[in-house]
């Protein structure tokens, strides 16, 4: 009997199946996770990259809500449980191999970074540079939406260096 967290999920059973077929049969790495990609339903605009085990894509497909995995917390995160930036997902996307995920949602309160911007991708890298030292970047997104310290108090920034 399959898990609650796999009900939905069919065995891969060949290629065909899989890149053809009409049954959800994703494929998690080494790790049990898989890679997902999050954007603004409207814009299209790239909000964050992130992963999901077996159990978070249930919750997402179940709640219709985004929940990853946390690598750094080793749990499962309900995007918007603390800082109220749900993700209310309007289209699930899986790619030909159904081993990377596309979530199209909008984002209640404005903001996916848990810095305080729109989005994770605040900042460009140069192309070509003309350099033997570290890059600098460019803010591409100057003004936050929420300040991280009123949301999250003190507590230690997830990412890990």
């Amino acid at each position: 009997m399959k898990s609650p967290a796999n009900r939905w999920y069919a065995a891969r059973t060949s290629v065909e199946q899989v890149e053809e077929g009409r049954v959800l049969a994703p494929k998690f790495d080494e790790n049990g996770l898989i890679p997902v990609v999050t954007t603004d339903y409207d814009s299209g605009e790239v909000l964050m990259v992130a992963n999901m085990n077996a159990e978070a894509f249930a919750k997402t497909i179940e709640l219709g809500e985004a929940v990853y995995y946390s690598r750094s917390r080793k749990q499962l995160w309900h995007k918007g449980a603390t800082s109220g930036l749900v993700q209310k997902v309007r289209e699930i996307l899986i790619d030909d191999d159904q081993d990377a995920v596309w979530l199209r949602v909008d984002v209640q309160g404005g903001a996916s970074c848990h810095v305080g911007y729109r989005s994770c991708f605040y900042r460009s890298v140069p192309i070509a540079p003309d350099a033997d030292e570290p890059l600098d970047l460019t803010f591409t997104i100057t003004e936050k939406v929420f300040d991280p310290k009123a949301v999250y108090g003190d507590a230690p920034n997830p990412t890990k260096l």
